[in-house]
C-alpha cells in the first residue's frame, strides 16, 4: 500500500490498471480490493482544510472520517445531511459509493451535497463541480474509486438545532401496515428506517418495528459529542449463532419489548445514526467467514410482493438476518452515473456466511430483485455476476469510458471487464 504522495510521484510511470484507492476498507464486498495491483491509502490525507461555522461549507482531505466532520461541526449546530450507519467512513469512500441514510426520501445521497472536488488522474489534477468538468464529476459520485484519487472534497453542511433526535416508534404487525406506515413517516419525518423479522410468517410475515425521527430542539441535555464507550467482540464463535433457531426468539422479543402505538423518546445522535462504531471487531460476531450483506432497491409499485419474496428465499435457505431493514427512497437523485439509490424501497438483509450455501442465496436474491426492475448495491457485493451488475446499471459503458486508466478493481474486473461486448 503507498500513500497518495507516493502515488502523485509514480504518475506517468504507472502500468495500466495498477492502482486503486481505498479509505478505511469497512465495504462488504471487493470494490476496495486489486488483488493484481497497488492500493493507494486514501486515509493518509485527512487534513480539515477550512470550515464556515456561518454557512456549513466544509472543505477537507478525501481521508477524513465522517465523524471528525461531525465533531469538528456539531459545536456550530450543523450535521452531516447523509450519514450511513458508520462514522467510520472517508469522506472519499462515501463519495465514490454515493453513499444513502436514513433520509435518503428528504435529501437525497451524499453525492447531492458534494460541491466540488479535486481529483488526480493519471494525467494530472482536475477540479470537477457541476460546471467544471462535469461529466467526470458525475461519474466519480458513485463511481468506486475508479475516475482517479480524489484529494479534496466541497461539502455542505445541514444546519441543525440539535445533533441528537427526537425518535418516534411504531410496531406494525404485518409488512402491509409497514408499507403503509414508512410511507407516512417519510412525508412527515427527516429519517424513517424499519426493521423487518425476516423469520415471521403466517398473517404476521413482514411485522417489525419503524423508527423515524427529526433533530431535537436546541433543549436537548445530552452532551453534544457523548463519551465513546466501546465494547469488543473478543473472538469468533465456532458455531453460528445467527441460525434460525437462535434468532426466532430474539426477533420475536425484538418485536414485543416496543410497545402498541407511537412511544416518542430522545436519542443521542451517536446511538441513533453509528449504534456499531460503539463495538469493536463486530464482524467476529459472525463467525470466522464474518458476515455478508444484500441490499438492493426495487420499484414502489411492486415493494410488497419483492419484500416478501426475499426474505421467504432466505428463509428457504436456512438463513437469518440478525439485521433486516426497509427503507423508502425518493426523489431527487441519483446524482452519481452509477448511483445505488433510486426510486422505491431498499432491503437490506445481513446473514453470518456459509460459504457455498451462502453465495446460492445470494444469487437467488440477486435475481429477485432484478427481475422486479430492481437493482443490486454494489458496495455490499463480492460475487454479483456481469449480467446482474449490467442489468442494475445498465450505463455502466459511460464509467467505463471515464475510467481512470491507472485505476481499477477486483469487482470491476469480475464485473464490467467480465461482461460481454
Amino acid at each position: 500500500m503507498i500513500s497518495p504522495d507516493e502515488y502523485e510521484e509514480r504518475l506517468g510511470t504507472l502500468e495500466p490498471q495498477a492502482c486503486l484507492p481505498v479509505g478505511y476498507r469497512s465495504s462488504y464486498g471487493d470494490i476496495c480490493r486489486n488483488e493484481l495491483g497497488t492500493l493507494i491509502d486514501g486515509a493518509r490525507q485527512n487534513r480539515i482544510l477550512s470550515f464556515d461555522p456561518g454557512t456549513g461549507v466544509i472543505v477537507c482531505e478525501a481521508g477524513v472520517a465522517l465523524r471528525d466532520i461531525l465533531v469538528r461541526a456539531i459545536p456550530h449546530r450543523f450535521f452531516l445531511p447523509v450519514t450511513p450507519d458508520t462514522g467510520l467512513v472517508t469522506v472519499g469512500g462515501a463519495v465514490a459509493a454515493d453513499i444513502h441514510g436514513g433520509n435518503q426520501h428528504a435529501r437525497g445521497t451524499f453525492g447531492d451535497h458534494v460541491r466540488r472536488l479535486t481529483l488526480l488522474r493519471a494525467d494530472g489534477r482536475l477540479t470537477c463541480s457541476a460546471k467544471e468538468n462535469p461529466e467526470l464529476f458525475a461519474a466519480t459520485i458513485g463511481g468506486l474509486g475508479l475516475t482517479g484519487l480524489i484529494l479534496e472534497v466541497e461539502l455542505k453542511l445541514m444546519k441543525v438545532p440539535s445533533p441528537h433526535v427526537q425518535q418516534h416508534t411504531w410496531r406494525f404487525d404485518d409488512l402491509d401496515q409497514g408499507l403503509q406506515l414508512i410511507e407516512r413517516a417519510c412525508d412527515e419525518h427527516e429519517y424513517a428506517v424499519a426493521w423487518l423479522d425476516q423469520l415471521s410468517g403466517g398473517r404476521h410475515m413482514g411485522r417489525g418495528v419503524l423508527r423515524a425521527a427529526d433533530h431535537a430542539d436546541a433543549s436537548s441535555e445530552f452532551p453534544d459529542i457523548p463519551k465513546r464507550i466501546k465494547v469488543s467482540v473478543p473472538f469468533s464463535p465456532s458455531f453460528n449463532v445467527l441460525s434460525t433457531t437462535a434468532l426466532r426468539p430474539l426477533n420475536a422479543y425484538r418485536f414485543r419489548r416496543e410497545s402498541p402505538g407511537e412511544t416518542i423518546s430522545t436519542v443521542k445522535w451517536t446511538s441513533y445514526f453509528h449504534p456499531i462504531d460503539r463495538i469493536t471487531a463486530w464482524h467476529r460476531f459472525y463467525g470466522s467467514r464474518g458476515p455478508c450483506q444484500h441490499q438492493s432497491v426495487y420499484p414502489a409499485e411492486n415493494a410488497r410482493e419483492t419484500t416478501l419474496r426475499l426474505m421467504e428465499a432466505a428463509r428457504h435457505a436456512g438463513h437469518a438476518s440478525l439485521l433486516t431493514k426497509l427503507r423508502r427512497f425518493r426523489e431527487p437523485g441519483p446524482r452519481g452515473l452509477l448511483s445505488f439509490a433510486r426510486p422505491g424501497f431498499s432491503l437490506t438483509l445481513d446473514f453470518a456466511n456459509q460459504g457455498e450455501a451462502t453465495a446460492r442465496l445470494l444469487g437467488e436474491l440477486d435475481r429477485i430483485a432484478v427481475e422486479a426492475g430492481g437493482a443490486v448495491d454494489p458496495a455490499k457485493d463480492f460475487r454479483m455476476s456481469p449480467e446482474i451488475f449490467a442489468a442494475s446499471f445498465p450505463n455502466w459503458r459511460e464509467l467505463e469510458a471515464l475510467r481512470d486508466p491507472a485505476m481499477i478493481s477486483d469487482f470491476w474486473r469480475r464485473t464490467a471487464l467480465g461482461a460481454k461486448p
